[in-house]
């Protein structure tokens, strides 16, 4: 059972001020002194579980909406927002942003609103509806913090059920989906299926496959539908529960738990965390023991959240050749480099995207000093467009390196040695003397002189 204490004192708020109640009336209700009231409401006491029970039956509400909407998506987002190198000066600690969002939960929610849009978060989107239904599900997965116990605990035990039907996952799931749901599965040609890699044609009772998917593409794909049948009721209860009040974002969520629970069942929460621990964290070896793609393994291992058994914080980013992300998970990691929109020319993961199956390993250090190690894969998408165009992208985890020091891939590396030093991109980098520099930073003015010329192409005020 989770002992996390649960710190909702804006829901708290919101609550007593929807039934038009004082400190006092509301405390009163609930049988508690005013002062306590105050505390929770402050964020400075969490909600225990005899004043929840108290709460749902005094008042009749979903208890899950005291998680839910928390200001500009709760403390951990709203510190990856401070953490931009704007606000470097302002030493905004822990405990003055959490009194923050306790006493001024609307001003809190109107800066991420306005901070996201200034930084172009989502801005170069196509339209509104796309920029809308992306951030809310980023925002309720990052309030999850990427784990979801209830699909971890589904998944884990439909794997050993079939691990004890048989050995070969691939066929237990074509079993598993023939006898119980009355599927058939049908890999088909690349001139049947041109544009498509899987299809659920419930006419025929068939899950396509196109030819052009490799092998853990293909159970990844029978997992992934498997969870969204035997899963449902897990998933179902997640959407209600992220209330979007938005269709496409509720599919996307969907789409996004289907896929959760498919890696959850081809990599089982403890037997893929022993196996992390086991061997220092070697992709290699975990790719070939669990037979997953390097895109599956990375994003399994940023799940890893179950209370008292924790796997490394990483975080994830899946980069084009333009820098451009398609997918991205910060964790609690240094925030300032996967949240960016714009890349750091000296970051040598981005020459990985045309080396498919090439892998580098790179020690980086952004401003303030913070170091990373980041583990950066050059992939190649399955299939390819009408035009002959294949999709590459790389793959990037990463982790402080003040952890790293068990990882198979920190392995005879000094991680107190040389690093390359990379910021979020010219525009929010301020680190003087970079002769890569395209940009200076935003906020900060050029100086030029005939008299001189200086390795950096751009020099600007507060060097």
């Amino acid at each position: 059972m989770s002992t996390a204490k649960l710190i909702a004192g804006h829901a708290v708020r919101r609550l007593r001020r929807q039934q038009g109640l004082s400190q006092a009336a509301m405390a009163e209700m609930l049988d508690i002194s005013p002062s306590y009231l105050n505390l929770i409401e402050r964020n400075q006491r969490p909600v225990s579980a005899a004043l929840l029970v108290r709460l749902v039956e005094t008042f009749d509400f979903d208890p899950r909406a005291l998680t839910a909407d928390a200001p500009g998506g709760g403390a951990a987002a709203m510190r990856r927002r401070l953490a931009d190198p704007m606000f470097a000066d302002l030493e905004i600690d822990r405990a003055e942003l959490e009194e923050w969002l306790a006493a001024a939960p609307g001003g809190a929610e109107a800066f991420a609103r306005a901070f996201d849009r200034w930084s172009g978060e989502g801005a170069r989107a196509a339209t509104p509806v796309a920029i809308d239904s992306t951030m809310m599900v980023r925002r309720e997965i990052e309030r999850w913090r990427n784990h979801f116990p209830d699909l971890d605990a589904a998944a884990e035990m439909l794997a050993d059920e079939l691990r004890m039907g048989a050995a070969d996952l691939y066929g237990a799931l074509t079993e598993r989906l023939r006898v119980r749901h009355a599927l058939s599965i049908r890999i088909l040609p690349i001139d049947i299926l041109p544009d498509t890699l899987v299809r659920l044609d419930l006419h025929a009772r068939q899950i396509q496959l196109s030819e052009m998917l490799e092998g853990p593409a293909r159970v990844f794909a029978l997992t992934m539908q498997l969870g969204l049948l035997e899963a449902r009721g897990e998933i179902d209860a997640l959407t209600r529960g992220a209330a979007f009040g938005d269709r496409t974002a509720e599919r996307l969520f969907r789409r996004y738990l289907g896929q959760y629970f498919a890696a959850a069942l081809v990599m089982p929460y403890a037997r893929f965390l022993r196996a992390c621990e086991a061997t220092g964290y070697d992709l290699p070896v975990l790719e070939r023991r669990f037979a997953v793609s390097r895109e599956q393994l990375a994003h399994r291992l940023t799940t890893l959240g179950r209370v008292g058994a924790r796997g490394l914080p990483f975080f994830l980013m899946r980069l084009d050749r333009a820098g451009q992300v398609s997918k991205r998970y910060a964790g609690p990691a240094h925030p300032a480099l996967v949240e960016a929109e714009g890349r750091c020319p000296l970051w040598r993961a981005l020459s990985l995207v045309d080396r498919p199956g090439e892998t580098l390993t790179e020690l980086v250090e952004m401003e303030g000093g913070v170091r990373l190690l980041t583990m950066a894969s050059g992939i190649e998408k399955a299939g390819r467009s009408i035009s002959g165009v294949t999709a590459r992208f790389v793959i990037v985890l990463g982790v402080e390196a003040s952890l790293a020091d068990g990882l198979a891939a920190a392995r005879g590396r000094d991680l107190k040695g040389a690093a390359t030093p990379i910021g979020p991109g010219c525009r929010r980098c301020t680190r003087p003397d970079c002769p890569q520099r395209s940009h200076p930073p935003m906020g900060r003015s050029l100086l030029t002189t005939e008299r001189e010329r200086r390795v950096a192409p751009l020099v600007f005020a507060g060097d």
